[in-house]
């Protein structure tokens, strides 16, 4: 993991720090900022979304799609905790401890808001540090690589539609317009720019496009935490009048990653799959693509939305709570592979 990865919830909280200050001291600024929109597209976060994602959508090979059936059972048990559990465990836990248990302590507007944002948190599955992870589990490679590809294949067409049935069960009015354009100017287009600068770049060479890569990897958590500074600007209010809200965001978000890493990895066993396999599917089956969760609900509720505030709080707990899994699935590795105690 290079600085940026390794540290990224210190450089979150920075940004929460500093977003808030700013917000509180220069309100001025960032009101401009927020209404520089087109069809409720903010353009400035429109711009640092794409700086964020085409980086780490270089690095996916549709052509790997073929690999899936090396490793059908990992990739059915993915695919089954990413579309069919995760989407569907995160709202049932927003409408347990956002709407129940957490709601005397919550700003009463906002409850539908923040459960939308973990919706949107849960229904996009990782596709830039799953590569991390995976490598540091001794992952097989080619099966990240695929799985990762198939996964953002799916994306494209069932983001949209999963979404607007969750936020359906979840009584929330779905603007379906803005959600497909958000899904056009967040998923297709960069996926299409992304893979033309691929072919670009590899006509140049294999050496060139890793060297393109190293350089421009810092771009995306750059954009990202430029991101959080103006998210936190507009959330600075609520989060100095309660501060609390973050940790009671982050309670089932923690759960759900648990539980979906917990749930691949054992069905991977039953399944009867190799360890290295098992390890970045875990993996893959809880981490999210917070890049496009963040994006989603901007466009969607706005800025100062507890639908923003959601998804920026999934950017913030997202290294530690999967550097555990990590270090859970590389130590039960000898239980893992002991056929005599399954």
């Amino acid at each position: 993991m290079n600085l940026f990865e390794r540290y990224l919830t210190l450089w979150v909280f920075l940004c929460i720090v500093v977003g808030v200050v700013l917000g509180q001291f220069f309100p001025a600024p960032f009101h401009w900022l927020g209404e520089l929109e087109i069809a409720r597209v903010n353009l400035p976060v429109g711009l640092l979304i794409w700086v964020m994602i085409i980086p780490m959508l270089l690095r996916i090979d549709f052509g790997a799609l073929h690999e899936v059936r090396k490793h059908w059972r990992g990739i059915g048990v993915t695919l089954f905790v990413n579309w069919a559990v995760k989407p569907f465990s995160m709202a049932l836990l927003g409408w347990l401890f956002i709407r129940h248990l957490f709601a005397p302590w919550l700003p009463a507007d906002q409850l539908d808001s923040y459960i939308a944002g973990l919706i949107l948190l849960a229904a996009a599955p990782c596709t830039a540090m799953v590569f991390v992870w995976s490598r540091l589990v001794n992952g097989e490679p080619m099966f990240t690589l695929s799985q990762v590809a198939l996964n953002d294949a799916i994306m494209v067409f069932a983001f949209a539609p999963l979404v607007a049935l969750l936020l359906g069960l979840s009584a929330i009015v779905v603007p379906w317009d803005t959600l497909l354009v958000s899904v056009v100017l967040y998923i297709v287009i960069p996926v299409v720019i992304a893979q033309l600068l691929r072919k670009a770049l590899l006509r140049k060479g294999q050496a060139e496009f890793e060297q393109t890569l190293e350089k421009i990897g810092p771009w995306s958590i750059s954009a990202l935490l430029l991101t959080l500074v103006l998210l936190f600007a507009f959330q600075g209010k609520a989060i100095v009048e309660q501060p609390l809200i973050i940790a009671m965001l982050a309670v089932p978000i923690t759960i759900q990653v648990y539980f979906n890493s917990a749930l691949a990895y054992w069905l991977n066993r039953r399944a009867g799959e190799a360890h290295c396999v098992a390890g970045p599917s875990a993996l893959i089956g809880a981490s999210n693509f917070f890049e496009l969760a963040v994006a989603a609900a901007i466009s969607l509720f706005g800025f100062e939305s507890g639908a923003a505030l959601a998804t920026v709080v999934g950017v913030l707990i997202e290294v530690p709570v999967m550097l555990s899994v990590v270090y859970i699935v590389k130590r039960s590795q000898g239980w893992y592979e002991n056929k005599d105690a399954r």
